[in-house]
């Protein structure tokens, strides 16, 4: 009987650690600079990596191109656009794809994590970095 309590005990320890860390799912971009929410950002797997796609913008028409994209997303809309690309999960961070702002046109190096229902998400520029902190959408 108490071999059985704590193998349930483990398991449901480990699903919980496994759920806590898991990135998939919508956000609500918080903008570091103004503190106002910006988008609805839907994360999600394929093929081992995480990807994020803009599905609603909160301050502009859903229409919105993005101007100042760089290369092929030139020109494009927002809602729809992957702005998260090629992140790999490692233990609890996910890191080693990138992160496109559009606003700026700019894409930096990206690592996410979670701390309870906030995702952070760092965008890198060489040593310099910028933390927004992105709020579950249930």
């Amino acid at each position: 009987m108490m071999r059985s309590l704590l193998i349930f005990a483990a398991g449901l320890l480990f699903s919980l650690s496994a759920t806590a860390a898991d990135v998939t799912g919508k956000w609500r971009t918080i903008d570091d600079e103004t503190g106002q929410p910006k988008s609805i950002v839907e994360i999600y797997e394929q093929n081992g990596r995480y990807y994020g796609r803009v599905v609603d913008l909160l301050m502009k028409p859903d229409d919105t191109l993005c101007e100042k994209c760089p290369g092929e997303r030139q020109g494009k809309p927002i809602v729809g656009m992957n702005i998260i690309t090629g992140m790999v999960r490692k233990g609890d961070i996910y890191e080693g794809g990138q992160i496109l702002d559009p606003s700026k046109g700019k894409v930096y190096d990206c690592k996410m994590w979670r701390e309870g229902n906030t995702l952070k998400v760092r965008g890198y520029l060489g040593f310099f970095y910028r933390t927004q902190s992105w709020q579950r959408v249930e």
